[in-house]
């Protein structure tokens, strides 16, 4: 398993954390990535787009010159393509761009993705960005500061957890997301990606192969053993 430090408010490190293999040190499949990123890309587009033709343009009802005797090629419309303000030809109409993906091809791109950042250590974890339950967004940019100073940086929070997301959700290269909503194409596109206990906790879904052990755990074991 890889293991991560576990860093503080401080910036100290407060024990480790093991990342599964099956997560964050899988095959990843350059193919399978360029799908899913292009249907999620896809999927994000509305499609709403749409052009008149020259049945849908107002106007034109009256055809703009006579047929014959003036030297002119005829014409039955002024609402014709070729006119200035006349309807389009071919032009892009309301569609739906979804691709189909299923969710095993998904959550294996994803795999591919966290393993790819994890083999280059651009995976972190912190026990928070504040001290305390009230933002602060200073405080917050010292922890993230301490931790790494790319321009596009991930930071997956748990769901609850308002306090760190109002430090650091005006911060423009920080880009936030809730554990249960981690992907595919955000994980790829940022330069690093900071976790807190308790999002990779949320998003590891307690899983029994995650080991969090801090500096005080340690030292309580070594006691008892003792």
């Amino acid at each position: 398993m890889t293991t991560v430090d576990i860093k503080t408010v401080d910036g100290a490190t407060n024990g480790t954390v093991e990342l599964p293999d099956d997560i964050f040190d899988a095959q990843a499949s350059i193919p399978l990535l360029h799908q899913v990123v292009v249907a999620q890309l896809a999927a994000a587009r509305q499609g709403t787009h749409k052009v008149k033709t020259r049945g849908e343009v107002s106007g034109g009802g009256r055809k703009p010159y006579k047929q014959k005797g003036t030297g002119r090629a005829r014409q039955g419309s002024i609402r014709a393509p070729q006119f200035t303000g006349g309807g389009i030809t071919h032009g892009p109409v309301p569609r739906d761009y979804t691709q189909r993906v299923n969710k095993k091809m998904k959550a294996a791109a994803l795999r591919g993705a966290l393993s790819d950042r994890a083999r280059e250590g651009r995976i972190h974890v912190v026990e928070s960005f504040i001290d305390g339950d009230a933002p602060k967004t200073k405080d917050a940019l010292k922890v993230l500061r301490g931790i790494t100073d790319a321009r596009r940086v991930l930071v997956v929070l748990p769901r609850d957890d308002e306090a760190n997301w109002l430090s650091l959700r005006n911060e423009q290269s920080v880009h936030l997301l809730v554990a249960d909503q981690l992907n595919t194409h955000d994980v790829l596109v940022a330069d690093q990606v900071i976790f807190t206990t308790a999002a990779l906790n949320e998003f590891l879904g307690g899983s029994a192969e995650t080991s969090v052990e801090t500096a005080g755990d340690s030292a309580d074991e070594t006691t008892e053993e003792a």
